[in-house]
């Protein structure tokens, strides 16, 4: 019987050849949907997202060029009809809420298993949001005051130190966020240090999603 089922058009983006394989051939296990374009980075996920139109866009976060966060914030903007899937092994809090604060529709991780990415790409395609069944916990744990408030600074925080937390939210590691700010990485360790004795905490977590509170961080 002949499949009547509207296709969902999607442009699949990661840097990795082997893992586009692999979550591509999930995808295609389910008929509704096809692959129409790979990119291996953001500005080309952009380009093959403006030439075809997908109904989805599923993104990787840490891509070069341009990665997964900023590319999911232009999509936002100028392809407001295609919606976008983060896939990713990353499961930590910064990059969660930096991705749904972009316009990402849907978080899931890698580990997830074909039935379910398909099942997300559909939700998204039909105006649904999709979470990996971790990262919900974690947003519903943080509606119900999960995380723990501190009024108290006893220091206010750089402008440079501000960046670097800024940098840190966009999910750049020390490395890349030396290079964005032109200083070594043992210079940003130093920053982040200084940050959580500052703050009084002990993780880039807690700092990241600290600032976002206090909207020292604007994600978008």
């Amino acid at each position: 019987m002949k499949n009547t089922e509207p296709l969902i058009r999607v442009v699949l983006a990661d840097d990795h050849a082997v893992v586009r394989k692999g979550i591509r051939e999930f995808l295609e296990e389910d008929a509704a949907i096809r692959v129409v374009a790979e990119a291996n980075d953001g500005e080309q996920a952009l380009a093959l997202i403006a030439r075809e139109q997908p109904e989805v866009a599923v993104l990787d976060i840490q891509m070069p060029r341009m990665n997964g966060l900023d590319a999911a914030r232009r999509v936002k903007k100028e392809f407001p009809n295609t919606r976008v899937l983060m896939l990713t092994a990353y499961e930590d809090e910064p990059y969660i809420f930096a991705a749904l604060q972009a316009g990402a529709s849907g978080y899931l991780l890698k580990t997830a298993s074909s039935d379910e990415i398909c099942r997300a790409v559909r939700a998204i395609a039909a105006g649904e949001s999709a979470l990996s069944p971790s990262v919900a916990k974690k947003l519903v744990q943080r509606a119900a005051g999960g995380e723990t408030a501190r009024d108290e600074i006893v220091e206010p925080l750089t402008e440079r130190e501000l960046e670097v937390l800024r940098l840190a939210a966009k999910g750049m590691g020390n490395k890349q966020i030396g290079v964005e700010l032109n200083i070594s990485d043992r210079t940003v360790q130093g920053h982040l240090a200084n940050i959580y004795s500052k703050l009084n905490m002990t993780t880039r977590t807690e700092a990241v999603l600290y600032a976002v509170r206090q909207k020292w961080i604007v994600l978008e």
